[in-house]
């Protein structure tokens, strides 16, 4: 089975209905972090809560400021909001491309790391790059999660959409394939993440369950340059032509 790796998205979708479940390697792992973010939350310490959530005005943060644990949860899949999210479009698939999104997409994010798309999660912030009081989220998730996910991995192919910032959550050990994006012959950096999200559409769309059928796939804007390999990494370099 193919299992694509996605990034989260600063934006989040507020609300939310789903039910409490476990999440990917354990909600419990997570304790240590999330303990730290709720406590800052819930410290009514304005300077810090700006910080942790990257915020000027003490009057943005307010949307996020609420006890994580018990506060409406919402798949990780429809929780962000983001240039990659706005072309997935998830809301307009049908139930299987939707499926197929919660049971093969794995989302690193930076408050709860490794979730399944279909995992629940509640609305939070934290600005990429910033830590949780004193606990770093990448260093955090890389050392107590790369060997759970090593195993979840071991049998299926790998497609890495994550931006390069997530790769410190997790360093993929076994082959694995990643896509570049050229326009006029330079390499697209923001608009990678628009890509990134119709790539990912297209393959929920066509339920696409090995690199062989992704190969095949035909996607709009979307041809193949050239394709590299560099020692475990496979690397797909597509032109985008209008």
């Amino acid at each position: 089975m193919l299992k694509i790796l996605f990034s989260p998205s600063e934006g989040k979708n507020s609300g939310g209905n789903a039910a409490k479940k476990d999440i990917f390697g354990a909600l419990s792992a997570r304790d240590e972090i999330l303990s730290r973010y709720n406590e800052i939350v819930l410290s009514k310490d304005e300077e810090l809560i700006k910080k942790l959530f990257g915020f000027k005005k003490f009057s943005e943060c307010e949307p996020y400021i609420c006890d994580i644990f018990n506060t409406p949860l919402m798949p990780a899949i429809k929780r962000y909001q983001g240039v990659a999210y706005d072309y997935l479009q998830y809301n307009e698939l049908d139930a299987d491309a939707q499926q197929f999104l919660q049971e093969n997409t794995l989302i690193f994010s930076n408050l709860y790391g490794p979730l399944l798309g279909g995992d629940t999660i509640a609305n939070y912030k934290v600005k990429q790059g910033n830590s949780i009081g004193d606990i770093a989220p990448e260093k955090f998730y890389k050392e107590r999660f790369s060997y759970q996910i090593d195993l979840y991995l071991a049998s299926h192919e790998v497609l890495d959409l994550r931006a390069g910032y997530y790769e410190k959550f997790y360093k993929t050990t076994k082959p694995y394939t990643t896509l570049k994006f050229l326009k006029n012959a330079k390499t697209v950096s923001h608009w990678a993440k628009a890509y990134r999200g119709i790539v990912l559409r297209e393959i929920a769309k066509n339920g696409i369950e090995s690199m062989e059928a992704f190969m095949s796939l035909q996607i709009d804007t979307l041809q193949i340059h050239e394709i590299k390999k560099i020692k475990n990494k496979t690397e797909i370099v597509y032109n985008i032509v209008e």
